[in-house]
C-alpha cells in the first residue's frame, strides 16, 4: 500500500518579511491628535505605549517636519518667535481609536535671544526627559544640514548615548534638504553619520516631500516591529513509508 505524498505548502518560508507599503505608515501616522502639554516634567501623563521624541535646535523646522509627516497643517504649532515655545507636546497616533503611540515635540534649543537662565532651565528639563522617560523608543534629532551638528547637538548626543547604546532607536534628519545640491547633500551626510554615534542619518526637505515616506515607515517600524516579519510556514507533515 502506498499513500500520496503531502501537497506542497504555498507558505513562505520562515525568513520571508512582508513588502514594506509607505501608505500604511502615513495613514498612522495621519492619525495624529494633540493629547496634552506639558510645562515640566511633572505634568507628564504616564505613558504605557512608545514614545518617539521630536528635538533640535530652533529653526531646524522640526513642526515643519512633524506636520508634514502627519499631514496636518497646524498640529505641531511652528511659534513666530523661536525658542518661545517652552513645553513638551504630545500628540497620540492609532487607528480606530486605539493609541498604539505617542510622539513628543521638545521645545527648540539655542536661539539667542532667549534669557539664559531659561535656556539652561528647558536644558536641564530635556536632559531629564531624555534621560528618564521610561516609555521613550526613539528621538528624532531634526538639523539644519548648512550648519551641522553643532555644539549643542553634540551635549543632546551625549545625554542620550546610553541610552542608545542600550537599544534607544535614534534618527538625525537633516531638513531644508532641497537647499543642497547632490554634492553638499552626500558630503554633509558623509560628515553627521560620523557624528552621529550609532544613529541614522537621512536627508528630509518637506518642501520637495523629499523622504517624507521613508520617514514615515522608519518610525512606523520602531513602534511595530512585529510586523516587518512574516510568520513563519508550519512544517509539512512527512509521508508515510509503504506499509
Amino acid at each position: 500500500m502506498t499513500t500520496t505524498p503531502p501537497a506542497a505548502s504555498t507558505a513562505p518560508p520562515a525568513s520571508a518579511t512582508t513588502v514594506p507599503d509607505p501608505k500604511i505608515a502615513m495613514g498612522w501616522l495621519h492619525t495624529a491628535k494633540f493629547l496634552t502639554t506639558a510645562p515640566e516634567l511633572r505634568h507628564l501623563p504616564t505613558v504605557e505605549v512608545p514614545e518617539i521624541a521630536f528635538v533640535g535646535r530652533s529653526n531646524a523646522g522640526k513642526s515643519t517636519c512633524i506636520n508634514t509627516l502627519t499631514q496636518q497643517h497646524r498640529l505641531a504649532f511652528a511659534s513666530k518667535t523661536p525658542g518661545r515655545t517652552q513645553s513638551i507636546n504630545l500628540f497620540s497616533l492609532g487607528k480606530q481609536g486605539v493609541t498604539d503611540a505617542v510622539l513628543a515635540d521638545l521645545p527648540g534649543y539655542g536661539y539667542a535671544a532667549v534669557p539664559k537662565s531659561a535656556k539652561q532651565r528647558w536644558q536641564q528639563v530635556m536632559a531629564n526627559y531624555l534621560q528618564t522617560r521610561d516609555n521613550l523608543k526613539g528621538i528624532v534629532l531634526l538639523c539644519d544640514p548648512r550648519l551641522g551638528l553643532t555644539e549643542l547637538d553634540e551635549i543632546l548626543l551625549d545625554v542620550i548615548r546610553p541610552r542608545v547604546v542600550d537599544g534607544l532607536k535614534f534618527l538625525v534628519l537633516l531638513t531644508k534638504s532641497d537647499k543642497l545640491n547632490k554634492t553638499e547633500a552626500a558630503k554633509v551626510l558623509s560628515v553627521v553619520r560620523l557624528q552621529a554615534g550609532g544613529g541614522e542619518v537621512k536627508l528630509f526637505s518637506a518642501l520637495k516631500r523629499h523622504g517624507v515616506e521613508e520617514v514615515a515607515q522608519h518610525l512606523w517600524d520602531w513602534v511595530h516591529p512585529a510586523d516587518k516579519v512574516a510568520p513563519a510556514a508550519p512544517a509539512a507533515a512527512p509521508a508515510s513509508p509503504d506499509a
